[in-house]
């Protein structure tokens, strides 16, 4: 359960907006939409290896 902490005086809008912060790092989004269909073990192979293709690709070219 995440819990945000208001002081006396605070903006509600800075606490919604901590709590949003908050929500987005717990990844429960991301793992809900990823739950949603169900994804081969190969194709999460092919697609972790394309990312870490293309990060590769842009430490090089940072480099150079």
């Amino acid at each position: 359960m995440i819990i945000v902490p208001i002081k006396e005086g605070e903006n509600i809008e800075r606490a919604l907006k901590k709590f949003k912060r908050k929500f987005e790092k717990t990844g429960t989004v991301r793992e809900l939409r990823a739950r949603k269909a169900f994804e081969k073990p190969s194709v999460k192979k092919r697609i972790a290896h394309q990312k870490a293709v293309y990060v590769q690709h842009l430490r090089l070219a940072e480099e150079q």
